[in-house]
Formats: structure tokens, sequence, C-alpha cells
């Protein structure tokens, strides 16, 4: 898949999330086998699951946002990194956060 066509809302997710989406397709869905892979409870996957689920509605709302767009431009650009693009829009959404 060429970066041009990745969807916004997985170029903001950190990549223990990522990992976490695939261990869940890979285990059909099963928030009892990933309790088992993560050895922690199936509550604690729950939360987890509940929290990327979260960050997944919030970035739908703040990816219209006309900088945040711009800075995922100039990623996609290739001017600047992916990693130097999540850090510029996590300051930014922090900074707006705090107003």
């Amino acid at each position: 898949m060429d970066i041009k066509n990745v969807p916004n809302w997985i170029l903001s997710l950190e990549n223990e999330d990522l990992e976490f989406i695939k261990n869940f397709v890979l285990k059909s869905g099963s928030l009892k086998e990933i309790a088992k892979i993560y050895e922690v409870s199936y509550p604690t996957v729950r939360i987890k699951l509940d929290r990327l689920i979260e960050k997944i509605k919030i970035n739908d709302v703040v990816e219209n946002e006309e900088f945040i767009k711009f800075i995922k431009r100039l990623s996609i650009d290739d001017r600047i990194s992916l990693e130097d693009a999540k850090l510029i829009i996590e300051k930014y959404k922090q900074g707006r956060d705090e107003k």
C-alpha cells in the first residue's frame, strides 16, 4: 500500500496500538486470546480496546483541522519523517487542549 493511501487514523496510532490491532485480527477478535498473549486479565484488555477505539474516534474529529492536514501532507510528501509529524501533531494537540 502506498503511504498516500494509508488512512490518517492508522498514521495517528502508536506502534503498540498497531501491534494490538494486528494481534486482535490474528486472534479473530477474541479478547480472551489477547489477554493470554499480553498475560493480563480480560477487563484489562477490554479497557485497552476501549481506549484504542476512543483514539480512533478522536482522530476522525481532529484530522479535519487544517494545521494537522498540513503536517500530514508534509509527511506524505517525504518532506518530514512520519515520526516528526507525529511529534508535531501531538505537541499541537497538547497546546490546543491546554487552552
